[in-house]
């Protein structure tokens, strides 16, 4: 069983037991939230049941791992013939959320 959840703009296929890394959501480690925003499910390969845009009373359970920082990237901009350069560094923060439960 797997479903596809949006969280963050972004959309992710979980199944139960997966780890993913989505973008920092405002909740503390240890911590279970509910993901509502189905917006497919699939009990078995043959069949799947798609929202228009979210799947009616479907919801993923997750457990909060941790929030952290990835590593760092480095962006340097610059402009051809004019000296003109500049260098950034940049560190997305993310939480790691455990799936638990897909309830369709």
């Amino acid at each position: 069983m797997y479903a596809i959840i949006q969280t963050g703009g972004k959309q992710y296929k979980v199944s139960v037991g997966d780890e993913i890394f989505v973008e920092k959501l405002d909740v503390e480690a240890d911590d279970e939230i509910t993901i509502g925003e189905v917006v497919a499910v699939s009990a078995d390969d043959a069949s799947i049941k798609v929202g228009a845009p979210f799947v009616e009373g479907a919801t993923v359970s997750a457990k909060v791992m941790k929030n952290g920082k990835s590593k760092k990237i480095v962006v340097f901009t610059y402009k051809a013939k004019k000296n003109a350069k500049r260098k950034m560094g940049h560190r997305q923060p993310y939480t790691k959320l455990q799936i638990t439960a897909i309830n369709a």
